[in-house]
């Protein structure tokens, strides 16, 4: 933090924008998040009670088998390659993949036969699924993105990956849609409209005034891309996030810094911003790709059917009162409706010529 009280991506971007003009939306979160230097991402841990927010796999070791059960029986759907990728984009500190791996290795010539493929761009995050994967018993290899990953079967796992890659922001004035942009009221970070008209954000041209709309032009192609190796090798995935079932308008972007939410532009590169996934546009893409989808269902179903209980039970009964407390309430936190539950969404992807996966048979989005 300078003397004046501004974070250094914020001195940055403000010079930037003086010299140049205001920035997108995209670009602003693109710089916050993956910055080269000051970057949310490059240079700190933050996930955990110490982080400024928690996902699923630090919620309880319960998330990752369960997942790991799942892809043990996708290993057998797409005819139990003798090697295949499994792959995960955006792997945090490793836990996810580490529980995975232990819960997978129940299904025969799984371990033997993995490749653990990580897409990780912050060093520091990488050090740490470096310690996290030590002695997994399996190969483990990082990439920069999904395409430099060998073309194999594969198994993908997406938890909490699309929340982070940049959106647009199109706002519905009396004259048409303009881009939504980062500019500046004299020498504070502040939100715009773009003086050129953008294209229409939705087909409904009766969208009131005022009406915000967002698209991802990078979630969609990661989302083909996908698709399209789905298409042309054998394998499934997951897609793990918080968002929406149908495209929809709305203003979704949002801050977090300790638990709490904060100010979008509030002391950038210092605190994490994401926005709702779409979903609906996630699966149109992935199947224009070429793969085929299920879903997206709600987390807590999902989980419900794929075991959650039995296995909460089955660790409750070499626990200690505490511990069985504790366990209810990652449940909880997991499962509730008014907790992760309803939010977060679950997504399954795969070859056009495997079957339903499950436990999608059954659950209604």
């Amino acid at each position: 933090m300078s003397a004046d009280g501004q974070t250094p991506l914020e001195a940055e971007l403000k010079a930037q924008i003086a010299q140049d003009g205001p920035i997108s939306i995209a670009h602003y979160v693109a710089q916050v998040l993956g910055h080269p230097k000051h970057g949310y991402y490059m240079s700190r841990d933050p996930f955990g009670g110490r982080g400024d927010f928690i996902t699923a796999p630090e919620v309880s070791q319960i998330f990752g088998e369960l997942i790991g059960v799942w892809c043990a029986a996708g290993y057998q759907m797409i005819g139990a390659p003798e090697r295949f990728a499994l792959v995960e984009l955006g792997p945090g500190r490793g836990t996810l993949m580490s529980d995975v791996l232990r819960a997978a290795k129940v299904m025969p010539g799984f371990l033997a036969a993995a490749e653990v493929h990580l897409v990780e761009t912050s060093p520091l995050l990488t050090q740490n699924q470096k310690i996290k994967l030590n002695g997994a018993g399996v190969p483990v290899n990082w990439h920069p993105t999904l395409e430099s990953i060998p073309e194999m079967p594969f198994i993908v796992l997406a938890n909490e990956f699309f929340d982070a890659l940049p959106i647009r922001q199109l706002q519905k004035g009396a004259a048409g849609w303009h881009e939504r942009v980062v500019g500046l009221d004299e020498d504070a970070l502040t939100f715009g409209l773009a003086q050129s008209e953008a294209p229409p954000a939705f087909a409904d041209q009766g969208a009131p005034e005022g009406t915000i709309a967002e698209i991802s032009p990078i979630r969609d192609q990661v989302a083909q891309t996908l698709g399209a190796r789905l298409a042309a090798h054998r394998g499934c995935g997951l897609i793990i996030d918080y968002g929406h079932t149908r495209s929809a308008p709305g203003d979704t972007l949002q801050a977090m810094s300790k638990h709490g939410y904060v100010d979008v532009l509030h002391r950038p590169g210092h605190c994490d911003v994401t926005s709702h996934v779409d979903f609906q546009s996630l699966a149109r893409n992935i199947e224009a790709g070429g793969a085929k989808t299920y879903g997206p269902v709600p987390q807590g179903p999902f989980l419900h059917a794929m075991g959650l209980e039995v296995r909460a039970e089955k660790l409750k009964e070499k626990a200690m009162s505490r511990q069985k407390r504790l366990i209810d309430s990652a449940v909880e936190r997991l499962a509730g409706r008014d907790q992760m539950g309803e939010l977060f969404k679950v997504l399954a992807f795969t070859h056009p010529d495997c079957p339903m996966p499950a436990p999608f048979e059954g659950l209604s989005p």
